[in-house]
Order: C-alpha cells, then structure tokens, then sequence
C-alpha cells in the first residue's frame, strides 16, 4: 500500500488541494521543466473549479480527459467526491502554505482518498501507459503485477487504437536470439523466450494480436509467444511433413487473442493446412486449386500480408498475388505485372492497402520505392521514393535489401552491401525516412543486416 500511495502521490495532493482548501491547484508545469510527467487541467462548469491530473509522455490530453470524464457518471466515482466543494476563497499566502503542509502530512487523508478510487478507471488509465512504462509500473507491487492476467484489464488494452508496430528480428551473426525494435522510443531490446528451443534455430514467421509464429529452421515445428510477457505454446505436429520452404500467415478470429488466432502454411506444391488455436488441431488439409498454376513459386522474401481474415502471398512467376480467405477458406490469384528494373521486393500494408516495396535499379543507380495497389486497374503505381541524398549512397554499390512492412504504416528495411550496413524505417502515412541505431545484442557490438523478422502490434496482455 506505502509504495501505490508513493506512486500516485502527485495525483492525491491534487485532490487533497481541492476538497480541504477549495481553490485552484497549482498551475501546470512549464515545457522547460525536467520532469516526465505533464498535467491535464479539467473543467467542471457545475462547480467552475479546475483541477489537474497528471498524465504520461505518450499519453494525450484528450484520451485522458476522455476516461475521466466518463468515470465521473459513476455513482460514488471521483466527482462524486467533489460536491461538497465550495467557490475558492481567497487566500492569503501563507495560510495556503499551512494548508499545504498540513494535508501532506495526514497519511490518513491519502489512504481514504486511494480507497475510494474507482478500480475500472485505475486500469483504464493503466492501460494507456507506454509498453516500457507499464512493465516498470508492474515492478511496483503484487497487485499491480496482476493485472496482466485481468481480463477486464485486457479489454481496456484491446479497446485502444493499435500503436505503431515494433519488429521481432533475427540478424545474421546471433540466429539463436531474437532483438525487438521499438520505434517510439528509437531502442532495442532484447527479450527471452525462455521456453523456446536452444538448441536449434528458430525463426519468427508471422504475426497477429501481439503473438509472434515462430517456425524452426527444418520446417518441422511451429511455435507461438509473446515476446512481451512470455506467453508460449507449441503447436501439434502437422498431420504430414514438408521439408521444402513453406510461406507462414497469421490472423486473428475476432478483435483480440482471446476469440482465437489462425496460422496457415502453404508450400511450392501447394499442399497447405490451417491451425485453428480454438480446437489447437491443424485442419483444412488440401491442395490449391487446379485454376492456380503449380508449381506455386511464392517469393520467400516477401512475408504474407493479413487484411481482416484474408491472406496476400507475393508470387514471382507469374508475377502477381495469391490470396487466401481464412473464413471461406478460397484461393485467389491476380496476375499484376510488377515495375521494371525491380529486386528484392515485397508486400507491406498500410490502412488495408496493399503496398509493394523494392530496389529499382537503371544503370548504376539504385533506389527504394514505393508502391500501392490500384483496386480499380490491378496495377503498381509509384507514391514515394527514398530521398536522393541517401540513393547517392548507393550509386555504383551491389545492394540488397529486407523489408518488415507486414503490420500497420511502418516499415523497417534493412540495406547492405559489402561497403555498408543501414537500418531504415519508412513511414507510409507521414512518408517520413528515418535512420534506425544500431542494434546492441548481448555481445556488445552492433549488428544491422536482419536475416529475418516481422513486424508485430506490442501487446502486454496477448496469449498464446
């Protein structure tokens, strides 16, 4: 209890200023102060009195006053506990500072005010906390640790508009390790999954809901975690074997994990199964209908891309997309010619649209671009491309390049040749370009060629 009280002392003093003197807490912070926290002032016209609540880095003013307000509808809530309040009076000076000194010290006054705070807007503002954040504040006690396992607590979490995706990624010099990338915070991190396999090497396929799939380097077996809170699960055996490379897609069943996840592995023959985790059996064993041609000769660079419930596989003769409809379980195919001069494609998403990213290569230049999709025409048309101060970089150089763009607007590409290494995120919305750091693994040096990754929605609260 004397470590919550600590935590949230800030905001009780708030309240404390409110209901014993009556008059206007103090006035927000200025931008040039060093504290990470900054004050939501809020407006009651009942009672014309404002009073502030602090509020995180990340977290808007508005989505706070947001929660708030529709806790004050409860009966006992917060607002409640302002109507004895009377208009300010004024004051002098010093009095304030006795009144001050005085209701810091009543430790009572604290624990009264802590009770009566409402349990559903206690984890509704929790749960607007930065991922990094909330895994500290989870440090603080027992209680707070628990809410990981709240189910009330992982609907706030899933309500909320998704955040842009971090990246699960596995370099070429530590394959037995994965590193995670959070773009907000422009770090790396370097997460543990205890219970995956050490011995062999093991690669993140796909994504959905915060779980990553994981497929081990012989193709046998399928696993799925979060690397966040270390939530794992084999999956069964598949009911035959394919020792050659197979494509990986993931989709949820409803809005969250808790209404079930799908995995689906299609191979070059165009033998494919489904993993339904609901029954955690592999179904819907078939073969790709005879309309499609076959062998499936399926762009292993380029990861699958999931709009809703529908799978999107890059092909590369014909050049085109294969689809697969996780609902009705069919199969489409579209022949859409691809942009001349093109290496190293592959499929993002952004929105619902399907993007294509790849290295355009005339003469000895060389560029990223970008682009979308035409529903209309089924055609590729340009939107951006890489600035031209950063593609003279690249002039006279054999590049290559692996591009994470499966999740949400934002794509990470990793560049190399044998005179460089770079990391870049591309921002289809913002169509912003940005150098990524270097990514410290445990050994201490840095390493930035990405043999593999995908891209995932951080969730803290998502089960296997």
């Amino acid at each position: 209890m004397e470590e919550e009280l600590a935590m949230l002392k800030q905001f009780i003093g708030q309240l404390q200023e409110l209901l014993h003197n009556g008059s206007h807490p103090p006035s927000p912070p200025s931008s040039s102060s060093s504290s990470s926290s900054s004050f939501i002032v809020l407006h009651n016209p009942q009672y014309q009195n404002r009073w502030c609540l602090p509020f995180t880095e990340e977290t808007s003013a508005d989505d706070s006053c947001d929660i708030v307000m529709a806790a004050g509808k409860r009966p006992g809530g917060i607002f409640n506990m302002l109507d004895t309040v009377k208009q300010p009076v004024k004051r002098s000076r010093k009095d304030k500072s006795q009144g001050k000194s005085s209701t810091e010290g009543d430790g009572n006054m604290d624990q009264e005010i802590w009770k009566e705070f409402p349990h559903d807007l206690f984890e509704a503002l929790v749960s607007r906390l930065p991922i990094p954040k909330f895994f500290q504040f989870r440090a603080v006690c027992r209680k707070w640790n628990s809410l990981i396992d709240s189910d009330s607590f992982s609907r706030y979490c899933t309500e909320l508009p998704q955040t842009i995706p971090w990246f699960y990624t596995i370099t070429h010099e530590n394959v037995n390790s994965g590193q995670v990338y959070d773009p907000s915070s422009k770090k790396w991190h370097n997460p543990v999954i205890p219970a995956l396999p050490k011995k062999s090497i093991v690669l993140p396929m796909a994504s959905a809901g915060g779980l990553v799939c994981f497929l081990d380097i012989g193709h046998r077996n399928f696993y799925v975690s979060n690397p966040l809170n270390k939530s794992f699960r084999e999956l069964p055996a598949r009911s035959f074997k394919v020792w050659s490379r197979v494509a990986v897609g993931m989709t949820l069943n409803g809005n969250s994990t808790s209404d079930g996840y799908k995995v689906l592995w299609v191979g070059c023959e165009g033998e494919y199964e489904v993993y339904d985790s609901l029954s955690n059996v592999w179904t819907k064993r078939g073969t790709i209908p005879s309309n499609i041609k076959l062998p499936v000769l399926l762009n292993f660079k380029s990861q699958p891309v999931a709009i809703q419930s529908t799978l999107y596989f890059m092909l590369t003769d014909p050049e085109g997309i294969l689809s697969y409809d996780m609902v009705s379980g069919k199969w489409k195919q579209y022949i859409i010619p691809g942009p001349p001069d093109l290496s190293d494609h592959t499929l993002a998403e952004c929105g619902e649209r399907l993007m294509l990213v790849g290295l355009l290569t005339k003469n000895a230049a060389t560029c990223v671009c970008i682009w979308e999709l035409q529903k209309m025409t089924l055609l590729w048309k340009e939107v951006d491309r890489m600035p031209n101060i950063w593609c003279l970089d690249f002039y006279g150089k054999h590049i290559r390049m692996n591009c994470l763009g499966n999740k949400g607007c934002l794509m990470m590409l990793s560049l190399r040749s044998r005179q460089m290494n770079r990391l870049i995120t591309y921002n289809a919305v913002t169509r912003e370009w940005v150098k990524v750091p270097g990514c410290n693994v445990p050994r201490g040096r840095k390493r930035l060629w990405i043999a593999c990754g995908t891209a995932f929605h951080p969730s803290p609260t998502a089960r296997a």
